[in-house]
């Protein structure tokens, strides 16, 4: 959906733009395209193999200011600060996995390719989702992949998990793959894989990415110049769930007085709407790339508000 995300960001050629999950770079390639003389672009990302694999991309800026940044996009006012950098025209994040991490099976996160179970995108820290599995409770691990993955079978999994890895630890994708077919009895005709839950959830776990989407929001609305623009690409319900009510606290809505009149309900800075409903990737592109079909695409406008869309 790289045409609509960068419609929905109006870009200024003179503007300041981040994109906060460079992942590929084509993102960022687009919007650098855009900019004129004067104009900046920040990626960030947590995989250090992204920094550099996109620093090749960009290195011909031609007069627009480019900064790379290794960090988690929830540190990204901070790490803007330290670059002398204040209002922003536009904040894009494309959530999820990029595709060159799902397609390294050392990555570990796909079923689809037998490799280790690490599922961390920043591999330089924090527990890989090998050490939650083979560590966390039964109690904990049925949490885990319920609340992040939504998955009813949870408790049954958790269980079948606990019991594998009492006659041998849990080591590869497909292992755990395995065991999470075997716990919710096969495929049954589905087209999904039984694990994908799982690994999303257990994904998710890992690298926190709900509290991250949490905080970047929170501590960049209030960061857009006026008429700045805040892009959310998301992949599954959660996030999308996440960034709706978010932006939704924003919106100014109308609230009648007892003692007549309306006043406006709203949590500093106001925002509108770009469109009433998250777009979603076409036909085209779906057939081209699957992993689209779930894709939702919201964005935001700061400043005084003239109506609500919601």
């Amino acid at each position: 959906m790289l045409n609509e995300c960068l419609k929905a960001l109006a870009i200024d050629p003179a503007g300041v733009y981040v994109d906060g999950t460079l992942g590929n770079g084509g993102h960022a390639g687009a919007i650098l395209e855009r900019l004129g003389e004067g104009g900046t672009l920040v990626g960030f990302d947590r995989d250090v193999d992204a920094i550099e694999r996109v620093s090749e991309k960009l290195k011909s800026a031609e007069g627009r200011r480019v900064e790379l940044v290794h960090d988690n996009y929830a540190n990204m006012a901070e790490r803007l600060d330290g670059l002398g950098i204040g209002k922003v025209n536009g904040l894009l994040l494309d959530l999820g996995v990029s595709s060159f991490q799902l397609d390294l099976a050392g990555r570990g996160f796909s079923f689809m390719r037998d490799g280790p179970v690490d599922m961390r995108m920043d591999q330089t820290q924090g527990q890989t989702a090998g050490e939650l599995v083979n560590a966390a409770s039964e109690q904990e691990l049925a949490d885990i992949i319920y609340r992040y993955g939504e998955e009813r079978a949870s408790r049954r999994i958790a269980r079948a998990i606990v019991e594998a890895r009492a006659k041998m630890e849990i080591g590869t994708t497909a292992q755990l793959a395995g065991i999470v077919e075997r716990a919710k009895g096969g495929r049954r005709g589905k087209k999904t894989h039984p694990a994908t839950k799982t690994f999303q959830a257990l994904r998710m776990a890992v690298n926190d990415e709900l509290a991250g989407i949490e905080q970047v929001l929170e501590t960049m609305v209030g960061r857009m110049a006026e008429g700045g623009r805040i892009v959310v690409l998301t992949f599954h319900s959660l996030e999308d769930r996440m960034v709706k009510q978010f932006f939704s606290r924003h919106v100014p809505r109308e609230e009648s007085l007892q003692q007549g009149g309306v006043r406006r309900i709203y949590e500093e800075p106001p925002v509108k709407w770009i469109w009433k409903r998250p777009l979603t990737a076409g036909n085209e592109e779906q057939a081209m790339n699957p992993r689209s079909r779930s894709a939702k695409l919201r964005a935001v406008e700061t400043g005084e508000y003239d109506g609500d869309k919601a």
